[in-house]
């Protein structure tokens, strides 16, 4: 009778970082799902069944990880997030602006 072997996940393996993906943003492994995004859905009150509801390729412990990850570097991500934001209603606005222009 053949032994079962418990498998064991590392959790170094569970994200990525890709420098030609999501700009070297860390993601969830094996998916485009970064940490900022899943922090952003996190800080809207979205649970890790929700994510896994949503995006059916994703596991919860690749969520629980890429949350670990956001809360570890909070300060950083939160900024990112934010610069991310200002530089998307900077560009909003220039475009409709140049739509009342025209």
């Amino acid at each position: 009778m053949k032994k079962k072997q418990n498998m064991s996940t590392l959790i170094d393996t569970l994200l990525t970082f890709t420098p030609n993906l999501r700009h070297g943003q860390p993601c969830i492994s094996g998916t485009g799902i970064s940490v900022s995004r899943i922090a952003i859905l996190h800080n809207l009150g979205h649970s890790t069944e929700d994510f896994v509801r949503k995006y059916e390729h994703l596991t919860p412990a690749g969520v629980h990880a890429a949350l670990a990850y956001y809360f570890a570097n909070k300060q950083r991500i939160d900024s990112e997030i934010a610069d991310d934001e200002a530089e998307a209603e900077k560009i909003e606005k220039e475009f409709l602006d140049r739509q009342q222009v025209a």
